[in-house]
């Protein structure tokens, strides 16, 4: 019996550590450098030139977590047009640079800022939405209050950004009077499920209903608890969904999911190449054609 007990305590604990070096994995992903991300974006995606004469304000947001967001706002043609930018997981504001240089010559000032435990914005964990969409809701009231309740206000999210601008016009407020949501995931449960199958050929069970537990007693959160296919159905105001074809890291089928459970304006490009978070730079053209559709048809 005792050997029972000791076979069944040392399952127990093999399991515990899997769920903590799981969800230490989520909480704490690896994190690409400043210099990595303006390698690859750099004199490729933007001229660094270009936007060194760019006028820009430093800003610093009290997130209500009880630490600071980092920001550019970047003054247009328009100051009562406003373009919002939520960069994906890994990544910082330096990722969102070539999407600001799209609406500042379509007239839109622009916001860029890092998430929490992104770039220069303080925040211990990474959420995936769940906290994220506060700290939006922040940014979107410092926008508010500088620039007056009538201002034209849209958000742009790419990959984890956009599934936090869903998450925040579903579940927190319906607060800017349009979206852009490229590649986002629909459900995080569902995205998890299927990288760990990708991934490392495991079965979502048991591993994701003791990270489940796990993460809940670490953060503050379920995984059932991101998810903008709950809550897109809420969102009013126009979204123009974006996801490439190729997309083999986030599936295009969930941004069809979301654009099917969207009621109200809404618009969906699918371009055929370009892998994750590459709609833009494999499509440029077709890209901006559509945001322009889309413009045109709700906003301008």
């Amino acid at each position: 019996m005792r050997t029972l007990w000791k076979a069944l305590g040392a399952a127990v604990l093999l399991l515990l550590g899997i769920g903590y070096f799981f969800t230490n994995k989520m909480m704490y992903i690896k994190k690409k450098t400043d210099e990595e991300i303006l390698a690859r974006e750099a004199g490729v995606h933007f001229d660094p030139k270009e936007l060194d004469a760019q006028p820009k304000e430093e800003a610093w947001i009290s997130s209500p977590f009880g630490y600071d967001i980092h920001g550019w706002y970047m003054p247009g043609p328009r100051p009562d047009r406003i373009m919002v930018f939520c960069h994906g997981v890994t990544v910082n504001k330096w990722n969102s640079v070539k999407y600001s240089r799209l609406f500042l010559q379509r007239g839109f000032s622009v916001f860029l800022y890092d998430h929490r435990r992104h770039g220069q914005s303080g925040g211990s964990t990474t959420s995936y939405g769940y906290y994220e969409k506060y700290d939006l809701q922040a940014v979107m009231h410092w926008l508010r209050q500088r620039f007056g309740e009538e201002s034209v206000i849209g958000i742009h999210g790419e990959s984890m950004g956009a599934a936090t601008l869903l998450q925040y016009a579903g579940e927190v407020e319906d607060g800017a009077d349009f979206y852009i949501a490229d590649c986002p995931f629909s459900d995080f449960y569902e995205q998890l499920s299927h990288r760990l199958q990708v991934e490392f050929k495991l079965p979502e069970k048991p591993l994701l209903p003791l990270a489940n537990l796990i993460l809940k007693l670490r953060d503050g959160y379920k995984v059932q608890d991101v998810s903008p296919i709950r809550c897109v159905r809420h969102i009013q105001k126009p979204v123009l969904f974006i996801h490439s074809q190729e997309d083999d890291y986030i599936s295009c089928r969930m941004t069809e999911e979301l654009y099917e459970q969207k009621k109200g304006p809404k618009m969906l490009f699918l371009p055929e190449k370009g892998g994750h978070a590459l709609s833009y730079a494999e499509n440029k053209e077709a890209y901006e054609e559509a945001v322009d559709r889309f413009l045109q048809q709700y906003v301008l």
